[in-house]
Protein backbone atom coordinates (compact mmCIF):
# COMPACT_ATOMS: atom_id res chain seq x y z
CA UNK A 1 0.00 0.00 0.00
CA UNK A 2 1.30 3.43 -0.93
CA UNK A 3 2.15 5.62 2.05
CA UNK A 4 -0.20 8.57 2.55
CA UNK A 5 1.31 11.93 1.66
CA UNK A 6 1.07 15.41 3.10
CA UNK A 7 -1.34 17.56 1.09
CA UNK A 8 -2.91 21.01 1.25
CA UNK A 9 -6.56 21.56 0.40
CA UNK A 10 -7.66 25.10 -0.52
CA UNK A 11 -11.19 26.43 -0.02
CA UNK A 12 -11.89 29.64 -1.94
CA UNK A 13 -15.01 31.80 -2.20
CA UNK A 14 -16.15 33.99 -5.09
CA UNK A 15 -14.35 37.07 -3.72
CA UNK A 16 -10.99 35.26 -3.85
CA UNK A 17 -10.64 34.97 -0.06
CA UNK A 18 -9.40 31.51 0.89
CA UNK A 19 -8.28 29.12 3.58
CA UNK A 20 -5.72 26.34 3.31
CA UNK A 21 -5.81 23.18 5.42
CA UNK A 22 -3.53 20.15 5.54
CA UNK A 23 -3.91 16.53 6.60
CA UNK A 24 -0.87 16.95 8.87
CA UNK A 25 -2.56 17.44 12.22
CA UNK A 26 -5.78 18.49 10.42
CA UNK A 27 -4.19 21.94 10.50
CA UNK A 28 -5.25 25.36 9.31
CA UNK A 29 -2.23 26.62 7.35
CA UNK A 30 -3.47 29.83 5.70
CA UNK A 31 -6.30 32.37 5.78
CA UNK A 32 -6.19 34.99 3.02
CA UNK A 33 -8.67 37.81 3.64
CA UNK A 34 -8.89 41.46 2.51
CA UNK A 35 -7.94 44.60 4.39
CA UNK A 36 -10.01 47.80 4.25
CA UNK A 37 -8.50 48.57 0.83
CA UNK A 38 -9.37 45.14 -0.54
CA UNK A 39 -5.81 43.81 -0.46
CA UNK A 40 -5.55 40.13 0.43
CA UNK A 41 -3.03 38.93 3.00
CA UNK A 42 -2.47 35.67 4.82
CA UNK A 43 -3.30 36.27 8.51
CA UNK A 44 -2.56 32.75 9.85
CA UNK A 45 0.95 31.82 10.93
CA UNK A 46 2.44 28.73 9.29
CA UNK A 47 5.55 27.00 8.00
CA UNK A 48 7.47 26.93 4.72
CA UNK A 49 7.52 23.11 4.58
CA UNK A 50 4.55 20.85 5.28
CA UNK A 51 6.78 18.36 7.07
CA UNK A 52 7.66 21.11 9.59
CA UNK A 53 4.17 20.70 11.08
CA UNK A 54 5.22 17.37 12.60
CA UNK A 55 6.38 17.77 16.18
CA UNK A 56 6.51 21.58 16.29
CA UNK A 57 6.28 22.93 19.82
CA UNK A 58 3.81 25.63 18.78
CA UNK A 59 1.21 23.13 17.43
CA UNK A 60 0.71 25.76 14.73
CA UNK A 61 -2.82 25.72 13.28
CA UNK A 62 -3.40 22.12 14.29
CA UNK A 63 -6.27 20.08 15.70
CA UNK A 64 -5.08 19.26 19.20
CA UNK A 65 -6.16 16.19 21.20
CA UNK A 66 -6.97 13.78 22.73
CA UNK A 67 -6.89 16.40 25.48
CA UNK A 68 -5.93 19.96 24.56
CA UNK A 69 -4.00 21.97 27.16
CA UNK A 70 -2.52 20.56 30.36
CA UNK A 71 -3.36 17.65 32.66
CA UNK A 72 -1.58 17.81 36.03
CA UNK A 73 1.27 15.35 36.53
CA UNK A 74 0.15 13.46 33.43
CA UNK A 75 -2.48 11.44 35.27
CA UNK A 76 -6.20 11.27 35.99
CA UNK A 77 -8.67 8.78 37.46
CA UNK A 78 -11.80 7.59 35.66
CA UNK A 79 -14.24 5.12 37.21
CA UNK A 80 -11.65 4.15 39.83
CA UNK A 81 -8.80 3.47 37.40
CA UNK A 82 -5.78 5.77 37.23
CA UNK A 83 -4.45 6.53 33.76
CA UNK A 84 -0.89 7.76 33.23
CA UNK A 85 0.04 9.96 30.30
CA UNK A 86 3.31 11.19 28.86
CA UNK A 87 4.70 14.17 30.81
CA UNK A 88 5.74 16.37 27.90
CA UNK A 89 5.42 19.83 29.51
CA UNK A 90 7.48 19.84 32.68
CA UNK A 91 5.62 17.53 35.09
CA UNK A 92 2.38 17.75 33.10
CA UNK A 93 0.79 16.28 29.99
CA UNK A 94 0.16 18.82 27.21
CA UNK A 95 -2.04 18.64 24.08
CA UNK A 96 -2.41 14.85 24.10
CA UNK A 97 1.29 14.02 24.25
CA UNK A 98 4.23 14.08 21.86
CA UNK A 99 2.39 11.70 19.51
CA UNK A 100 -1.01 13.37 20.00
CA UNK A 101 -3.51 14.14 17.24
CA UNK A 102 -1.61 17.28 16.21
CA UNK A 103 1.30 15.14 14.98
CA UNK A 104 -0.67 12.54 13.00
CA UNK A 105 -1.46 12.29 9.31
CA UNK A 106 -5.26 12.37 9.15
CA UNK A 107 -7.45 10.93 6.41
CA UNK A 108 -9.07 13.68 4.35
CA UNK A 109 -11.81 14.09 1.81
CA UNK A 110 -13.07 17.20 0.06
CA UNK A 111 -16.86 17.44 -0.05
CA UNK A 112 -17.41 20.23 -2.54
CA UNK A 113 -15.57 23.53 -2.98
CA UNK A 114 -16.22 24.81 0.54
CA UNK A 115 -15.94 21.76 2.84
CA UNK A 116 -13.10 19.44 3.95
CA UNK A 117 -13.53 16.50 6.33
CA UNK A 118 -10.53 15.09 8.22
CA UNK A 119 -10.88 11.83 10.16
CA UNK A 120 -8.66 9.94 12.58
CA UNK A 121 -8.83 6.70 14.56
CA UNK A 122 -7.18 6.68 17.98
CA UNK A 123 -6.88 3.18 19.50
CA UNK A 124 -7.54 2.25 23.12
CA UNK A 125 -4.49 3.17 25.20
CA UNK A 126 -3.23 5.74 22.67
CA UNK A 127 -0.80 8.01 24.59
CA UNK A 128 -2.25 6.47 27.78
CA UNK A 129 -5.90 7.44 27.19
CA UNK A 130 -8.65 4.83 27.51
CA UNK A 131 -11.17 3.95 24.82
CA UNK A 132 -10.84 3.62 21.06
CA UNK A 133 -11.88 6.96 19.58
CA UNK A 134 -13.21 7.97 16.15
CA UNK A 135 -12.58 11.67 15.46
CA UNK A 136 -13.57 14.15 12.75
CA UNK A 137 -12.52 17.75 12.10
CA UNK A 138 -14.65 19.52 9.49
CA UNK A 139 -13.65 22.85 7.90
CA UNK A 140 -16.25 24.93 6.01
CA UNK A 141 -15.56 28.29 4.30
CA UNK A 142 -18.37 30.69 3.45
CA UNK A 143 -19.00 33.53 1.02
CA UNK A 144 -19.01 35.82 4.08
CA UNK A 145 -15.40 34.90 5.01
CA UNK A 146 -16.53 32.74 7.91
CA UNK A 147 -14.59 29.58 8.74
CA UNK A 148 -16.60 27.02 10.70
CA UNK A 149 -14.71 24.19 12.38
CA UNK A 150 -16.74 21.28 13.74
CA UNK A 151 -14.92 18.83 16.01
CA UNK A 152 -16.65 15.54 16.79
CA UNK A 153 -15.79 12.17 18.34
CA UNK A 154 -17.28 8.86 19.41
CA UNK A 155 -15.65 6.51 21.91
CA UNK A 156 -15.92 2.76 22.40
CA UNK A 157 -15.28 3.06 26.16
CA UNK A 158 -15.46 5.82 28.79
CA UNK A 159 -12.75 8.40 28.19
CA UNK A 160 -11.95 12.11 28.47
CA UNK A 161 -11.70 14.48 25.54
CA UNK A 162 -10.94 18.12 24.80
CA UNK A 163 -10.36 19.15 21.18
CA UNK A 164 -9.47 22.56 19.80
CA UNK A 165 -7.89 24.34 16.86
CA UNK A 166 -4.51 25.89 17.66
CA UNK A 167 -4.19 28.54 14.94
CA UNK A 168 -2.11 31.67 15.50
CA UNK A 169 -3.38 34.88 13.94
CA UNK A 170 -1.83 38.20 13.05
CA UNK A 171 -4.43 40.36 11.32
CA UNK A 172 -1.78 42.63 9.80
CA UNK A 173 -0.39 39.58 7.96
CA UNK A 174 1.63 36.61 9.14
CA UNK A 175 4.90 38.27 8.08
CA UNK A 176 4.25 41.60 9.81
CA UNK A 177 6.00 41.09 13.14
CA UNK A 178 4.56 41.61 16.61
CA UNK A 179 0.84 41.16 17.23
CA UNK A 180 0.89 43.22 20.43
CA UNK A 181 -0.56 46.38 18.83
CA UNK A 182 -3.74 44.56 17.89
CA UNK A 183 -6.82 44.94 20.06
CA UNK A 184 -8.66 42.15 21.85
CA UNK A 185 -11.98 41.88 23.61
CA UNK A 186 -12.95 38.74 25.55
CA UNK A 187 -16.42 37.76 26.74
CA UNK A 188 -15.05 36.79 30.14
CA UNK A 189 -15.40 38.35 33.57
CA UNK A 190 -13.23 35.67 35.24
CA UNK A 191 -10.08 33.73 34.44
CA UNK A 192 -8.42 30.58 35.78
CA UNK A 193 -5.29 31.39 37.81
CA UNK A 194 -2.59 28.74 37.52
CA UNK A 195 0.24 27.43 39.65
CA UNK A 196 3.91 27.66 38.72
CA UNK A 197 3.52 24.76 36.24
CA UNK A 198 0.45 26.40 34.61
CA UNK A 199 -2.14 24.04 36.10
CA UNK A 200 -5.34 25.83 37.23
CA UNK A 201 -5.66 26.20 40.98
CA UNK A 202 -9.43 25.60 40.72
CA UNK A 203 -10.33 29.21 41.44
CA UNK A 204 -12.29 31.39 39.02
CA UNK A 205 -10.81 34.80 39.72
CA UNK A 206 -12.40 38.11 38.67
CA UNK A 207 -10.54 39.92 35.90
CA UNK A 208 -11.63 43.33 37.24
CA UNK A 209 -8.71 45.44 38.37
CA UNK A 210 -6.09 43.09 36.88
CA UNK A 211 -4.12 42.89 33.61
CA UNK A 212 -6.39 39.95 32.72
CA UNK A 213 -9.34 42.24 32.02
CA UNK A 214 -10.27 42.23 28.32
CA UNK A 215 -13.96 42.95 28.78
CA UNK A 216 -13.36 46.23 26.96
CA UNK A 217 -11.11 46.17 23.87
CA UNK A 218 -7.46 46.85 24.61
CA UNK A 219 -4.13 46.26 22.85
CA UNK A 220 -2.65 42.85 23.59
CA UNK A 221 0.59 44.52 24.62
CA UNK A 222 -0.83 47.10 27.02
CA UNK A 223 -0.38 45.03 30.20
CA UNK A 224 1.52 41.97 28.98
CA UNK A 225 4.76 42.87 30.78
CA UNK A 226 3.09 44.07 33.98
CA UNK A 227 4.66 42.80 37.24
CA UNK A 228 1.70 40.46 37.75
CA UNK A 229 2.45 36.94 38.99
CA UNK A 230 0.23 35.16 36.47
CA UNK A 231 1.88 36.94 33.54
CA UNK A 232 5.34 36.19 34.91
CA UNK A 233 4.47 32.46 35.17
CA UNK A 234 3.30 32.32 31.54
CA UNK A 235 5.88 34.74 30.11
CA UNK A 236 2.81 36.65 28.96
CA UNK A 237 -0.78 35.57 28.47
CA UNK A 238 -1.30 31.79 28.50
CA UNK A 239 -4.53 31.45 30.44
CA UNK A 240 -8.00 30.00 30.13
CA UNK A 241 -10.97 32.35 30.42
CA UNK A 242 -14.40 30.85 31.25
CA UNK A 243 -16.89 32.39 28.85
CA UNK A 244 -19.77 34.44 30.21
CA UNK A 245 -23.15 33.08 29.12
CA UNK A 246 -21.86 29.58 28.35
CA UNK A 247 -24.52 26.95 27.68
CA UNK A 248 -23.77 23.52 26.18
CA UNK A 249 -24.31 23.41 22.39
CA UNK A 250 -25.04 27.17 22.29
CA UNK A 251 -22.90 29.22 19.89
CA UNK A 252 -21.57 32.00 22.10
CA UNK A 253 -19.38 34.97 21.16
CA UNK A 254 -16.00 34.43 22.78
CA UNK A 255 -13.61 37.06 21.43
CA UNK A 256 -13.02 39.85 18.95
CA UNK A 257 -9.56 40.70 17.65
CA UNK A 258 -8.98 43.79 15.50
CA UNK A 259 -6.05 45.43 13.75
CA UNK A 260 -6.28 49.24 13.54
CA UNK A 261 -3.75 49.44 10.68
CA UNK A 262 -5.29 47.01 8.18
CA UNK A 263 -8.85 47.31 9.45
CA UNK A 264 -9.23 43.53 9.63
CA UNK A 265 -11.26 41.97 12.42
CA UNK A 266 -11.73 38.43 13.69
CA UNK A 267 -14.82 37.54 15.71
CA UNK A 268 -14.80 34.10 17.35
CA UNK A 269 -17.89 32.16 18.35
CA UNK A 270 -17.91 28.75 20.00
CA UNK A 271 -19.96 26.12 21.82
CA UNK A 272 -16.99 25.48 24.13
CA UNK A 273 -16.95 26.68 27.79
CA UNK A 274 -13.61 28.49 27.68
CA UNK A 275 -10.99 30.19 25.55
CA UNK A 276 -7.25 29.98 26.08
CA UNK A 277 -5.49 33.25 25.29
CA UNK A 278 -1.89 32.52 24.30
CA UNK A 279 0.24 35.38 23.02
CA UNK A 280 2.83 33.21 21.23
CA UNK A 281 5.32 33.61 24.06
CA UNK A 282 7.53 30.73 22.81
CA UNK A 283 7.34 31.10 19.01
CA UNK A 284 11.04 31.82 18.66
CA UNK A 285 12.89 28.66 17.63
CA UNK A 286 9.99 27.06 15.77
CA UNK A 287 10.38 25.98 12.11
CA UNK A 288 10.99 28.49 9.33
CA UNK A 289 7.85 30.42 8.47
CA UNK A 290 6.11 30.29 5.08
CA UNK A 291 7.36 33.82 4.47
CA UNK A 292 10.93 32.55 4.78
CA UNK A 293 11.95 34.04 8.10
CA UNK A 294 11.86 32.73 11.66
CA UNK A 295 8.92 33.85 13.77
CA UNK A 296 9.75 35.76 16.94
CA UNK A 297 7.93 35.49 20.25
CA UNK A 298 4.55 37.25 20.13
CA UNK A 299 4.33 37.40 16.35
CA UNK A 300 0.89 35.80 16.59
CA UNK A 301 -1.91 35.15 19.05
CA UNK A 302 -3.74 31.86 19.59
CA UNK A 303 -7.34 32.01 20.78
CA UNK A 304 -8.11 28.38 21.56
CA UNK A 305 -11.77 27.51 22.22
CA UNK A 306 -11.79 24.52 24.56
CA UNK A 307 -12.76 22.95 27.87
CA UNK A 308 -10.74 23.99 30.91
CA UNK A 309 -7.19 22.71 31.50
CA UNK A 310 -6.94 19.78 33.94
CA UNK A 311 -10.73 19.25 33.94
CA UNK A 312 -10.28 15.45 34.36
CA UNK A 313 -8.86 16.20 37.83
CA UNK A 314 -11.14 19.10 38.80
CA UNK A 315 -14.77 18.10 39.47
CA UNK A 316 -15.94 21.74 39.60
CA UNK A 317 -14.90 22.26 35.97
CA UNK A 318 -17.14 21.24 33.02
CA UNK A 319 -16.92 17.47 32.63
CA UNK A 320 -14.65 16.21 29.81
CA UNK A 321 -16.11 12.69 30.03
CA UNK A 322 -17.31 10.92 26.90
CA UNK A 323 -19.18 7.61 27.14
CA UNK A 324 -20.07 5.05 24.47
CA UNK A 325 -23.28 6.01 22.69
CA UNK A 326 -22.58 9.72 23.15
CA UNK A 327 -21.19 12.06 20.50
CA UNK A 328 -18.75 14.80 21.38
CA UNK A 329 -19.46 17.75 19.09
CA UNK A 330 -18.13 21.28 19.46
CA UNK A 331 -18.05 24.18 17.02
CA UNK A 332 -15.65 27.09 16.49
CA UNK A 333 -16.43 29.93 14.06
CA UNK A 334 -13.77 32.38 12.88
CA UNK A 335 -15.59 35.36 11.27
CA UNK A 336 -13.27 37.70 9.38
CA UNK A 337 -14.49 41.24 8.74
CA UNK A 338 -13.47 44.89 8.68
CA UNK A 339 -13.64 47.82 11.04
Amino acid sequence: MEKAKEVIHTLRNSSGASVGVTNVGAALVSVCVPDRSGRLADVALGYKELTSYYGDGAACGKTVGRYANRIALGRFTLDGTEYRLAQNNGPNALHGGVEGFANRLWDSRQEGPDRIVFSLFSPDGDQGYPGALHVEAIYEWSEQNELTITLSARSEAPTVINLTNHAYFNLAGENSGSVLGQTLRLNASTYLPSDSTQIPTGERAPVAGTPMDFRQPKPLGRDIDAPFEQLIIGKGYDHCFPLDGYRPSFLNEAARLSDPTSGRTLTILTTQPGIQLYTGNWLDGNPLSKSGRPYADRDGVALECQNFPDAPNQPDFPSPRLDPGQTYRETIVFKFGLI
